[in-house]
């Protein structure tokens, strides 16, 4: 079945809100065998009608997002049942609703809230538990005389739409939806070329009858996503297995340094970072984890040469004499972090991010990462000509995945 997504609202073409509901859709939906064909976005007024009436030819389901509050520029609602020519009516009980929902959270009534308990003649309310706009459901054809695919209006926020999808579309896509089994999976790999991957998987998963092979590179990090029946993704996942190995660090949503948090977790070891050229970067990231602090213990941010001697006990001399961008500084500042923090393992990161500041012989660019652990410290120098941030992306990528091997052996 031919899906499509419209998103209304003039704030997502202006950048002002981010569209976060194709992702969610499309995922929502893939167990289902269907698939997004098309997503438009329109800005609030007559461009709602003139995409409605392109997309009913062309489409089987469609879903309408946003314009179903009470506000003037909310006319979703009213766009949708004038293409379909359906008239609207106050459903009662929604409007009571309405009227309890704001009583109790002390909000004055406007007769503009009312708008959103009119209903097109023949539509299907859908529950929001969330908010005060109610979703939409019209079967196709809801007026014999106007042709048209089945219809879900859904409101704009991801926090109303979200579990509306889950708890009302999904149970009636079940309905419409011919069942047909199909999978989708990711595995994520870190520090290694999306060209790498491509030869060491590509050919022979695709050489597999009806499987979708796709890559998305973000920096350091190569997502690899199988779309498929059960049994070509069985086959898939066995040949991506035995090439990539241990580089695969995940194989759901979850990101690099959820992964380190979680295994650190229950092996009860702790780490410490000790970081000049990103800025904290990595501590950033493990402590957005939720139950970090089970296992990251401190996070030094010492970006001057004083610093790095008074807080990690780097040897002013080891400074003198191979500068602070080099293998004998971050391996003296990942020991001393680790020897301050009393913790398992410390990263540290030593390098030029540019845009200046390098030589002939330690250009910008240039990184050295450290890994102290029980038995060794070892040091690895990396080099990413890129922009600043990207820089620090990527520097800190590769750290959290030197880390994950070490600690996975």
């Amino acid at each position: 079945m031919r899906v499509v997504l419209l998103n209304t609202g003039t704030e997502l073409l202006l950048g002002d809100v981010q569209d976060t509901h194709l992702a969610f859709i499309a995922r929502e939906i893939l167990p289902l065998g269907l698939r997004i064909a098309e997503r438009r976005t329109v800005p609030d007024g007559p461009a709602i009608r003139e995409a409605l009436a392109d997309l009913f030819p062309s489409s089987e389901v469609l879903f309408v997002t946003g314009g179903l509050g009470p506000t003037s520029d909310d006319i979703t609602r009213d766009v949708v049942a004038a293409a379909l020519g359906l008239g609207l009516w106050t459903d009662q009980e929604l409007l009571h609703s309405l009227r309890h929902r704001l009583r109790l959270r002390g909000i004055k009534w406007n007769e503009s809230i009312a708008r959103q308990a009119q209903v097109p003649a023949g539509a299907e309310i859908l529950p929001n538990e969330n908010g005060s706009a109610s979703g939409l459901f019209l079967e196709a054809n809801v007026n014999p005389q106007v042709p048209s695919p089945h219809i879900f209006v859904l409101p704009g926020p991801p926090r109303e739409l979200q579990p509306m999808f889950r708890e009302s579309v999904i149970p009636r896509l079940r309905i419409i939806v011919p069942e047909k089994a199909i999978e989708r999976r990711i595995y994520k790999v870190a520090g290694i070329g999306e060209s790498i991957v491509e030869a060491a998987i590509g050919e022979k998963v695709l050489a597999i009858s009806g499987i979708e092979l796709g890559y998305c590179a973000r920096p350091a990090e190569v997502d690899i996503r199988v779309v498929g029946d059960p049994n070509a993704i069985s086959k898939a996942d066995a040949i991506i297995r035995e090439e990539l190995g241990s580089s695969i660090f995940s194989t759901d949503e979850e990101n690099l340094e959820e992964v380190i948090v979680k295994t650190l977790a229950q092996r009860k070891e702790t780490v410490a970072t000790a970081e000049s050229c990103t800025g904290g970067l990595i501590a950033n990231r493990l402590t957005n984890v939720p139950g970090s602090s089970e296992v990251f213990l401190a996070g030094y941010v010492t970006y001057s040469n004083d610093a790095k001697a008074d807080v990690l006990n780097v040897d002013p001399q080891l400074l003198k004499e191979h500068g602070a961008v080099s293998e004998p500084v971050a391996r003296a500042m990942a020991e001393g972090a680790r020897k301050r923090a009393g913790v398992t393992y410390a990263l540290s990161t030593t390098g030029i991010a540019g845009p200046s500041g390098g030589s002939a012989d330690k250009p910008v660019g240039t990184i050295y990462i450290g890994l102290a652990a029980p038995e060794e410290t070892v040091v690895k120098s990396l080099f990413f000509p890129t922009d600043r941030e990207t820089f620090k992306d990527i520097a800190a990528q590769h750290a959290l995945e030197m880390l994950r091997r070490r600690i996975i052996g």
